[in-house]
């Protein structure tokens, strides 16, 4: 049988084999993509599955609710994909899942010639790639600071050789559009960077409002928004709000396991990469070395520059097809995120409790950052939160840490309301903070 057919019954039998030679007995082999395997044929060796089939009886063990602000929770059909048997990186079974996924990033934000990137990396990698290939030292660059991720996006900016000026918004809140213009009327910047949702403070900013106002102060300035905790949680309007470069990842709004950076890049910014006087900084990072293997893939077709994940793209396949082709529907998508952080923070407020996003028109629709009642911290909660099969986040604000934790709310969780994720984290929040030993004041 053809090995790049990761249904073949060829390619199943290998993990068993395997296992036996290191001495695990196939008998107990915790691998459940093979049970469903075993289940959907009784002879493998002379017919192919049905893998559609087999997807839809995979379902991933127990285990405890994962609400941090990402990794989230993944769908049983995206971590199907994540467990395919091994093909190659330039070979048709791979080629039309990294074309069409790379096709597919620009419907999630709404583009219609900005240049996506599928790099294996963390979120922090499309850092690298903005300060790389578009910031030339001694360059200007602004940024736009609403918590921690402001703070480190300035730093990699100036490991690059930018000239870093900062407009830093009080904790809790996002940077000042007003204190933005003086900035923009007083120096001419390279770059403005944004964080989208800081996932430190829970902070939404407003991206449409900070691509207009550089446009109209600023127009050769290019805007780069970082939407690791934004991108298919948020409303992102590339084209149309002036945004010229998004940075993201794999593992919180899209949906799948950590492992992909996901950047996208208009053709201004490609432009001005092509400009540059300089060679770009970075060996990995640099476009042009990225960009023909990018427009291959799209294109049908092979090419190589680094090793590619292959199973993590066949999953950001699957969770690109649910999101941009499936039910709800994207704009159904960011409704329903708006519609679960209203009920979340509702919830909060309810309680008596007080959130460290302070401005409720600047609050991300993706999490939700919770002060602790007076006398209580981290220690006295979260571990009575993940004895209740609930995981939590503490704070990460340098300012603030030990002062809040933080929910996520993204993806299945708020999409897949049959799962009844949000019923869970609320009880379970509820009966922490009184186990802990808290009591919300009697309303008048």
């Amino acid at each position: 049988m053809d090995d790049s057919d990761g249904a073949s019954g060829e390619c199943i039998k290998r993990p068993a084999r395997r296992c036996e030679r290191d001495g695990v007995p196939p008998s107990e082999l915790r691998f459940t993509l093979l049970h469903v395997v075993t289940s959907s044929s009784a002879s493998a060796s002379t017919s192919t599955p049905d893998t559609k089939n087999m997807s839809t009886q995979f379902k991933q063990k127990e285990h405890p609710l994962l609400v941090i602000p990402g990794p989230i929770e993944v769908a049983d059909e995206v971590l199907y994909a994540n467990a395919r048997p091994s093909v190659s990186h330039v070979g048709p079974a791979f080629i039309p899942a990294f074309g069409e996924s790379i096709k597919m990033m620009r419907q999630v934000v709404y583009t219609e010639d900005a240049q996506p990137f599928i790099i294996a990396g963390s979120g922090t990698l499309g850092w690298d790639q903005t300060a790389s290939n578009l910031v030339e030292p001694g360059e200007d660059v602004l940024v736009l600071n609403s918590g921690y991720f402001g703070d480190e996006f300035a730093l990699c900016l100036e490991t690059y050789g930018a000239k870093v000026d900062q407009v830093v918004a009080p904790v809790g809140k996002a940077a000042d559009l007003n204190e933005v213009r003086e900035k923009l009327k007083a120096k001419k910047y390279k770059l403005v960077t944004f964080t989208h949702v800081d996932t430190s403070t829970g902070v939404l900013s407003d991206a449409k409002a900070i691509g207009q106002l550089v446009r109209k102060f600023s127009p050769d300035t290019l805007v780069v928004l970082d939407g690791v905790c934004s991108v298919a949680s948020e409303e992102i309007r590339m084209d149309e709000w002036n945004i010229d470069v998004i940075v993201s990842a794999s593992q919180k709004g899209i949906g799948c396991p950590p492992g992909l950076s996901l950047v996208w890049a208009s053709q201004r910014a490609i432009q001005v990469n092509a400009d540059r006087k300089a060679p770009a900084t970075s060996y990995f990072a640099n476009w042009r070395r990225w960009i023909p293997i990018m427009k291959a893939y799209e294109a049908g077709n092979a090419a190589y520059f680094a090793t590619p994940p292959v199973q993590l793209v066949f999953a950001l396949h699957t969770s690109l097809k649910a999101i941009t082709a499936g039910k709800p529907t994207l704009e159904e998508r960011f409704a329903k995120h708006k519609e679960v952080s209203a009920r979340v923070k509702k919830f909060v407020e309810d309680l008596g409790l007080k959130q460290l996003a302070s401005e409720p028109g600047y609050r991300a629709n993706g999490m939700t950052t919770v002060l602790f009642p007076e006398g209580l911290k981290a220690t006295d909660v979260l571990p009575k939160l993940a004895a209740k099969g609930v995981v939590a986040a503490g704070g990460l604000h340098r300012a603030c840490a030990a002062t809040y934790f933080r929910i996520g709310t993204m993806g299945e969780t708020v999409v897949r309301p049959e799962r009844g994720d949000v019923d869970r984290l609320l009880q379970a929040v509820q009966e922490a903070l009184a186990e802990a030993g808290y009591a919300p004041a009697q309303k008048a």
